[in-house]
């Protein structure tokens, strides 16, 4: 006798596994970086889900974050076991006591730049990090810059120029980040606390990429003060990374109302120059959505000009700015196991060299690193 034939499956054998539900974020802080761009970054990658806020700013998280609930502290969201990642975007001083606490907890950790308020403090939670098996990541998002990308790739001959760009050997790699603020901002970055001034906030940025590209330097020149009458901390730097031949010099001022090139890059065989600023810190505090039409792409009037030896020149159009990865690549590196955006131990380095600009600076002489 025939036997009955068993019921077709209703899943189909290739189909896919479901897709893991959204991690669970807490933030902590929402000045500026919780604000304007943790929270809009986060809300734009759909494999994380923005849950809770510690802050106090109530009515601006439900603005921002509607979906999210707003706390008064961060014990709470570093109790909540539904919690997977927190991200610290609080007040220099506190990122390495919240950043431990959230790791004793067992969440995954994002710490806003710079990572501590010393390389000390980065070792510390680096060893914690592996200790309990946590992904450690720390938000140096101008990694992502539409004109950090453009240099990167005329330097590594990503823009049709050959291995090298087309540059050359190079012997001089300056970056700006200049602004025109006269006036004195209320705030702890402009009171006297560690990890506060224009060097620990945009020296960070500029660091970090020149580690990036050209990976510790040998020695580091610092220059480093207070120009505006009624500044309490540093408002000015020029920093000089000694790598053999090649000189990085990185430079900010808070008093410059036209600025000159954001970008200079010089080799034996032709220079890049590029003006302006990316675009996206300006997009992110208008509202915009991270990663929408257009998100990141450059004025083509500020596009940058590749000079070469010959005398010719060349419009090279900048690439489009990608802050929207940074987040992409932290819930890669928990559900996926993939490589965190930023790694800890690059962070470190970056308070390294920002600890040998004070030291420069305060003793007036250039510093070698180990």
């Amino acid at each position: 006798m025939p036997q009955p034939s068993t019921p077709p499956s209703t899943t189909p054998p290739s189909a896919a596994p479901p897709a893991a539900a959204p991690l669970s974020v807490g933030l902590l802080g929402f000045g500026l970086a919780g604000a304007v761009f943790h929270a809009p970054l986060i809300l734009s990658e759909p494999r994380l889900r923005l849950a809770a806020v510690a802050s106090s700013r109530t009515d601006d998280i439900r603005r921002v974050a509607p979906g999210a609930v707003a706390v008064a502290a961060p014990e709470a969201i570093l109790a909540d076991p539904a919690i997977d990642l927190v991200v610290v975007a609080t007040p220099n001083t506190s990122h390495a006591p919240l950043a431990r606490a959230a790791l004793l907890a067992g969440k995954h950790v994002v710490i806003d730049k710079p990572m501590a308020a010393t390389a000390r403090e980065a070792d510390a939670l680096i060893e914690l990090a592996e200790r309990q098996g946590r992904v450690l990541t720390v938000f140096h998002n101008r990694r992502w810059d539409g004109d950090f990308l453009t240099a990167r790739a005329c330097i590594g001959g990503g823009m049709d120029g050959g291995e090298d760009g087309g540059l050359g050997e190079l012997y001089h790699y300056e970056v700006h980040f200049d602004r025109f603020r006269p006036a004195i901002k209320p705030g702890w970055r402009e009171r006297p606390l560690p990890g506060s001034g224009v060097l620990f906030d945009l020296g960070a940025h500029l660091i970090d990429q020149a580690l990036t590209l050209f990976g510790p330097p040998r020695t580091v020149t610092a220059d480093v003060g207070a120009q505006r009458r009624a500044a309490e901390v540093d408002d000015w730097f020029h920093l000089i990374l000694g790598y053999g031949r090649m000189r990085a010099i990185l430079h900010a001022g808070t008093v410059v109302c036209r600025p000159g090139p954001r970008i200079q890059i010089h080799g034996d065989r032709g220079s890049f120059l590029k003006h302006g600023l990316d675009g996206q810190e300006a997009a992110l505090r208008a509202g915009a959505t991270p990663g929408g039409p257009g998100w990141g792409r450059d004025d083509p009037a500020l596009h940058g000009v590749l000079h070469m030896a010959d005398g010719s020149e060349r419009v090279v159009e900048t690439l489009a700015g990608d802050y929207p990865a940074f987040y992409r690549g932290v819930a890669a590196a928990i559900l996926d196991g993939a490589p965190p955006p930023v790694t800890a131990h690059s962070a470190r380095d970056v308070m390294l060299v920002l600890e040998a600009c004070v030291r420069s600076a305060a003793e007036r002489r250039t510093v070698a690193l180990p």
